[in-house]
C-alpha cells in the first residue's frame, strides 16, 4: 500500500491483536495505537517511522514488535514497560543507543539490532537473561557490558562488523 497515515479511531479497535502495516509510508503512528490492549503482534517494518509513540508501552499483551528498516533514531522509554514481549527486531534503523529501561523486558527471547550505529549497550542489558538470540551485528560498537556474560540462556550472538577489540572479562570466564 502507500499509506502515509494511520487514523486515531484504530485506537478504538479493542479487541485487534494483529496490526501489519509493514512497507507503507508511514511517518508516525497515532498516540491512539496505545489503547490497543489486545495487540499481540505489531509490525511497522519498512516505513519512514523516525520515532515510535510513547503509548507503544501502553501495549500490555504485545508479543513481538517488528520495526525494522525504518529510520528509528530512539526509543520511547517506555518500550521498558512491555513485559510479554517476546521478540524486539529493530534491524536496518539509525538508533546510536538504547534506553536504560531495555534491560526491564525480561520475556524478550529475541533481539535483532543489527544494522543501526548503535556506540554502546546499556549495563541494564544484564536484566535480558532470557535472551536466546542477540543480532548486534552491522553496529559501531566498540565494547561490551560485562552483563553479557550473565545470559545464560544466549544461544545466538552475532558480533559481526562492529569495531570491537576485544570481549568482556564476563565472556572468557564462560
Amino acid at each position: 500500500n502507500q499509506l502515509t497515515e494511520l487514523p486515531d479511531a484504530l485506537g478504538e479497535l479493542r479487541a485487534l491483536e494483529f496490526l501489519y502495516v509493514s512497507n507503507n509510508k508511514l511517518a508516525r503512528l497515532p498516540d491512539a495505537l496505545g489503547k490497543l490492549r489486545s495487540l499481540a503482534y505489531l509490525n511497522v517494518s519498512s516505513n519512514a517511522l523516525t520515532s515510535l509513540p510513547e503509548s507503544v508501552g501502553a501495549l500490555g499483551s504485545l508479543l513481538e514488535l517488528r520495526a525494522h528498516d525504518n529510520n528509528l533514531r530512539t526509543l520511547p522509554y517506555s518500550i521498558g514497560a512491555l513485559a510479554t514481549l517476546r521478540e524486539l527486531h529493530l534491524n536496518g534503523n539509525a538508533l546510536e543507543e538504547l534506553p536504560d529501561s531495555i534491560g526491564r523486558l525480561a520475556s524478550l527471547r529475541v533481539v535483532n539490532l543489527s544494522h543501526n550505529t548503535l556506540i554502546a549497550l546499556p549495563r541494564t542489558i544484564r536484566g535480558l537473561e532470557r535472551v536466546t538470540h542477540l543480532d548486534l551485528r552491522a553496529n559501531r560498537l566498540t565494547t561490551l557490558p560485562d552483563a553479557l556474560g550473565e545470559m545464560r540462556q544466549l544461544m545466538h550472538l552475532d558480533l559481526r562488523e562492529n569495531q570491537l577489540t576485544s570481549l568482556p572479562e564476563s565472556l572468557r570466564e564462560v
